[in-house]
Parts: C-alpha cells; structure tokens; sequence
C-alpha cells in the first residue's frame, strides 16, 4: 500500500490523520518534533523526529521513505506567536513548505499542503476557493506565501483550506472547545469574540476530506469546514449548556475591547460546495460535533 508522509503528526489534525489513513491500510510515515506521541500498535506505523526547518533534515527523512503522498500540515498556527515572532513563523510556514517541496520533486510526490481561512480578510465570509486571498496578519501571510509555492509545483498538489478546528482532545492538544470546558469547570471566567463568524470544522470531518484527497488524488484547492455558522462565543456557550455548566461565566467582547498581537479577520467561513461535488464531503453538524468531542 502506499506510502503517505504526515507533517506535524504530534499535532492535533496529525493524530486524526494518521489513525484515518491507517485504518484505510495506507503506510503512514509520521514526523513531528521531539518525541511521538502516538500510539498506533501496527506494523504500517513509522515515526521519524523531524525539524522541517531544517533542509538537510527535510532530505535525509524524505530520500529514506521515497512516500507517494507528503501532508504538510505542520505549521506554526498561532496568529499572536506569529506576530511576535515574525522569522520564526516565516522560517517555519514558508521556508520549510519550500524544503518539502524541493525534496518532492525528486520523487514526484502528491503534496497536501493544509492552509487557514487566515488567508481571507473577513470582510465578508462564506469564500469560495477562488476568492482574492487578502490576510491581515502576518500568521495569514505566511499561509498565502506557502500556498503560492504549492500552485507552482509541477507534479499532483492539494491546498486544503480549513476553519476553526476543534473535537475530542488527543494527547494534551486542547481547542476552543476543551479549552472552554475545563475553565468552566474550574469556575474560571472567560471573555470570548462574539463578533468573529466561523464555520467550525470538526477535527475527523477534517482528516476524512483530506484521506478523501489523497484516495482520489484530486488536484487543486478545496475548503473544508463545518457548515453551520458560529461565533467563538456561541461556540464556548453551547459548551457550557452542553456540559451543564455555568454560561454566565462567559462574557462575550468585541475585538476592539482588548488588544492582541494578530488581527483577526471578522467574518470568515466557507462555502464547500466544491469539496461536496467532488469528494462527496459531507460535515456532521456542530451540535453532533459537540457531543461527539465530549462523549
């Protein structure tokens, strides 16, 4: 069976993506930083430490395994860390996708880069796959930067666009979700955007439309995300009524209330029409996402 290199597999999406395409018999080499952190008792499991930053790095893993597929989907993903730290996140977003991409060549690898709906301005929400790409941090631009290297790959290439990640924690990775529950629980207050639109993607709808990509090869850039329409604070509500937990902890804000870093787009979201039409991609609702991120 064919061989399929995950990036950033340590990673919340890596974990789910490896269990997917595992279950589907594919041969999955996971790489990440450090330590593996996953635990799939099977012979079609292989993890190789990697720093994709590195280009010596990048080939001596790449040229050992000669993988048919490669998804990228590590990445420096916080939009403040990336503000802050403006080399690292170019290094890390840019210059490693390129490193990836030259060692692909070689082999003539299918590449799956995983991309953000950060690479939209939010002026309007609900984009398709086409529209001008405009980002307003620097966490965005490092996307678009890493995208506009993908299209110029010569060979077999996917841009996955997605939003809002969340579902069942796995291995210490929190999202918006855990993360509400457990300050609730402690009693913690929390203030959160209410003026921020989203169509949160659930993590396994995620890893499914990508295997779908990679079963299919199919070419060129698809979104894909929930289809129900939430803010941050809908999302951190629904939670605590979920869980039976105290709502009136949480206060929704405004962007405008507080200061951070990275600006945020206000109105994201997609239409994933395409990804319907040709990987038959059908999302769970968030209220099953809900439930299933918390049975």
């Amino acid at each position: 069976m064919q061989k399929v290199f995950i990036t950033g597999a340590n990673g919340f999406v890596g974990y789910y993506l490896a269990d997917q395409l595992l279950q589907k018999g594919y041969h999955v080499i996971a790489t990440g930083k450090g330590e593996c952190r996953l635990n799939f008792d099977t012979d079609n499991f292989f993890y190789e430490p990697l720093d994709f930053t590195n280009a010596e790095s990048v080939s001596n893993v790449l040229q050992k395994h000669q993988p048919g597929v490669i998804i990228h989907s590590g990445a420096i993903s916080k939009p403040d860390d990336c503000e802050l730290n403006k080399e690292s996140a170019f290094r890390a977003n840019v210059t490693g996708t390129i490193y990836l991409l030259d060692e692909a060549r070689k082999q003539k690898s299918f590449f799956v880069f995983v991309s953000t709906d950060f690479v939209f301005d939010g002026e309007r929400g609900m984009y398709k796959e086409n529209d001008e790409r405009k980002p307003v941090n620097y966490y965005g631009q490092t996307k678009l930067l890493a995208e506009d290297e993908v299209s110029k790959y010569e060979y077999d290439w996917s841009i996955v666009r997605t939003v809002l990640v969340y579902g069942k924690r796995m291995m210490g990775r929190h999202n918006i979700l855990t993360n509400t529950a457990e300050a609730l629980e402690k009693g913690e207050k929390l203030k959160i955007f209410d003026d921020q639109v989203r169509t949160p993607t659930y993590v396994e709808d995620l890893a499914k439309g990508i295997v779908a990509i990679v079963d299919k090869r199919t070419n060129g850039i698809y979104h894909i995300s929930g289809e129900d329409v939430r803010t941050p604070y809908q999302m951190a509500v629904a939670v605590a009524e979920h869980l039976k937990l105290d709502a009136s902890l949480i206060t929704p804000v405004k962007e405008g209330d507080f200061s951070q870093p990275a600006k945020r787009p206000l109105r994201t979201g997609f239409d994933i029409s395409k990804a319907s039409q040709d990987l038959d991609y059908q999302p769970i609702s968030f209220e099953e996402g809900l439930r299933k991120t918390f049975e």
